[in-house]
């Protein structure tokens, strides 16, 4: 199974990534992981027509490709005001239900304070309806990012009590993601298998 992760920082060398590559050591049960880290890739501002995604310099194909094979992400934002980043609500909305449909997504919100829900909740009321991503019932705030889960042991942060329960829940979750992943590949073969009639007329959520 391929795993796609998706950080959707706006400024490179951020946490966002350091939270990645954690979480790509930690994964299990993928044959490929792809990370996708969106302030390095080109992608246009959509306007609504599938042109638009095809600007000369656009990596949508390249980035398309990754979509449809993946069997699972891992979607990771930073709380920008209180908010998603545009980057990501930008490439969700250039998503289509053929690509990344009935596929599970675990949702990461990242900060470096005590906040950090609104990203997920925002996410979870609208940011799936039309590309029909399955967002898995359990999520992850990475709160305090620059004190916890950094690579050099001898931090004074490395072992606390806190740093060590999050890594014990991305562990979780992320056993979690992969059990999804395994039983919506079934669902999707069935779906192809036995579509229901007329379906194409709801390409989109009601």
């Amino acid at each position: 199974m391929n795993l796609v992760i998706i950080s959707a920082s706006q400024r490179k060398q951020s946490q966002t990534v350091k939270v990645v590559q954690y979480m790509a050591e930690a994964a299990i049960g993928y044959e490929n992981i792809v990370h996708l880290e969106l302030c390095q890739l080109q992608l246009p501002l959509w306007d609504g027509e599938q042109v638009s995604k095809l600007a000369a310099s656009s990596d949508w194909l390249m980035i398309n490709k990754h979509l449809q094979e993946a069997d699972a992400f891992i979607v990771i934002t930073p709380e920008w005001s209180g908010m998603a980043s545009p980057l990501l609500k930008n490439l969700l909305m250039m998503c289509e239900a053929e690509d990344t449909g009935h596929k599970p997504a675990l949702l990461v919100s990242v900060v470096n304070g005590i906040s950090g829900a609104y990203p997920i909740a925002e996410l979870r009321m609208n940011a799936f309806k039309n590309n029909k991503l399955v967002a898995i019932p359990d999520h992850l705030i990475i709160r305090n990012v620059e004190e916890i889960l950094n690579a050099d042991k001898k931090s004074t942060s490395a072992f606390t009590e806190r740093d060590a329960h999050i890594r014990h829940r991305i562990g979780y979750s992320l056993h979690t993601l992969q059990k999804y992943s395994s039983a919506l590949k079934t669902l999707r073969a069935e779906l192809i298998n036995q579509p229901y009639e007329n379906e194409a007329q709801y390409s989109y959520g009601m």
